[in-house]
């Protein structure tokens, strides 16, 4: 849930774009300017839609962005693994700063919380999940390198540290309380908070892993073309990599428990955002969604102050009587990561539709999204297929694949069968786009091969997991521990 900075310029095309834009809203009518109260300081709305123009990348130079989740548990009683254990996250924290790994702290330099290198970064998610939020890389090829490289480092510290990685989108055999919290501030006012707003949250945050992709932009219209298929297909991607069936060591109701998690965290930052396809959808109308959702904190010399009795909007218009912090552009940067729609947008385009995969999928999922979105033909035929889906038919969709998965009914058709349609056009956007391996034989199309045979045999991971319980496990999930793990 890291921001991924701007590594790249804007181009002269956004910045002429933006000064016309900037005129036009400067009119006497239109100027927005909100008063810090008693802060001797102004912060404008046009700067904070200046932030998602600053986003805009050159259209030769769009990147990728992986950010990938995995549970720590201790190998030989597959509990999760504390922050303070001996060899706990903490420890491997440190080891890693060892190989090179630059350390953050949450306060004073005592409770490290994070790492940096280049421009990777390793995180902390609530239930003690490492994350690696990838670079802004050139092509598949580097970022699947870039997860196994990752994976590698984490599983030679597991060798001595004596626990194992496991990608999935929920836990499969613990609780909740099984889990204990990260020393992270943020985390003591996000628990409280959800406890208020919904009845899963903490389930949400503690048993639950991801893989998301991130994706450039090269325009405000391409934001908004990328946005609006990326919308239309999340439930398709929920089904295809869906990998969250079990609930406590029993076969659950749904194929992706962690998407029905999601579905009771918190309504006012989650979801679906219909007025991405209204027709008047800019940078302006994401920047009046996020002005107007809770907030959760401000971050002033290390110290998280609680705000989530206002929303951003009453931070810079002056409204909050108990705060006399200035409003800083970071505040809103920050306020922008704790928003959860099943896109999001800050200085590029996140899905955060999917369940966490094993090895064998991880490259698939950034792989099958940049031959959609990248392509702009493929793009076009991709809004040719769904021009006609509505408001109803996204809604029906994300609430049902999450029991049914591929299975679901749509349109008088299976799911899969336009999953298996949608694979065929991203296989065709990789091969257009000819980024060739190191070694010269194979294009980006080679790492959605593994998610081909899934959907030609008809399943997605959940379905493969289903099948084993009920055969060869013999209605028990301890094997995932010896037989899924990285």
């Amino acid at each position: 849930m890291r921001l991924w900075r701007n590594w790249y310029t804007r181009s002269v095309e956004v910045a002429v774009g933006f000064i016309l834009w900037k005129f036009k809203s400067s009119q006497p009518h239109q100027l927005l300017i909100y008063n810090c109260r008693n802060r001797g300081k102004v912060i404008r709305k046009p700067e904070l839609i200046e932030y998602f123009y600053e986003g805009i990348k050159s259209k030769d130079n769009l990147k990728i962005g992986v950010e990938h989740e995995k549970f720590v548990l201790n190998k030989n009683t597959f509990l999760p693994v504390s922050y303070y254990d001996n060899n706990g996250i903490k420890a491997i924290l440190e080891k890693l700063v060892t190989k090179g790994w630059k350390p953050f702290f949450d306060d004073n330099e005592q409770t490290i919380i994070a790492l940096k290198k280049e421009k990777e970064a390793i995180t902390l998610e609530p239930g003690g999940q490492i994350e690696l939020s990838g670079a802004p890389l050139d092509n598949i090829h580097e970022t699947c390198e870039e997860t196994t490289n990752h994976l590698n480092e984490l599983k030679v510290i597991g060798n001595e540290f004596n626990f194992i990685l496991l990608g999935m989108g929920v836990e499969p055999n613990l609780r909740v309380d099984d889990f204990s919290w990260m020393p992270k501030q943020r985390y003591g006012i996000m628990k409280e908070y959800m406890k208020k707003v919904d009845t899963l949250g903490h389930h949400m945050m503690k048993r639950t892993c991801t893989n998301q992709v991130n994706l450039d932009f090269s325009s405000e219209k391409d934001m908004i073309e990328k946005f609006r298929i990326m919308l239309n297909l999340e439930a398709i991607a929920t089904a295809m990599f869906s990998n969250s069936p079990f609930d406590q060591g029993k076969i659950s109701k749904y194929k992706s428990l962690r998407s029905h998690f999601w579905h009771h965290t918190d309504p006012d930052r989650t979801g679906l955002l219909p007025f991405v396809f209204k027709k008047d959808f800019n940078f302006e109308k994401y920047t009046n969604y996020a002005l107007n959702v809770p907030m959760y904190f401000i971050n002033r010399n290390n110290k998280y102050i609680n705000m989530t009795k206002y929303t951003f909007k009453d931070f810079i218009e002056g409204k909050i009587t108990d705060i006399e912090h200035e409003v800083n552009l970071k505040d809103w940067e920050d306020h922008l990561s704790t928003l959860f729609p099943q896109v999001r947008l800050k200085h590029y385009l996140e899905i955060r539709s999917m369940d966490a995969c094993n090895w064998n999928l991880i490259c698939s999922q950034p792989a099958f999204w940049i031959g959609i979105l990248y392509d702009d033909e493929i793009s076009d035929k991709i809004n040719e297929i769904t021009e006609d889906w509505s408001e109803k038919d996204r809604e029906y969709l994300n609430k049902k694949v999450v029991r049914e998965g591929l299975q679901t009914q749509f349109k008088g058709k299976k799911l899969i069968t336009f999953a298996q349609e949608f694979l065929e056009l991203s296989k065709k956007g990789l091969q257009k786009r000819n980024q060739l391996s190191k070694n010269g034989e194979f294009d980006e199309s080679i790492h959605v091969k593994e998610l081909e045979k899934n959907l030609e045999n008809g399943y997605s991971p959940a379905d493969f997991l289903i099948d084993k319980y009920n055969s060869t496990w013999k209605k028990s999930v301890m094997p995932i521990y010896e037989e899924m793990i990285f």
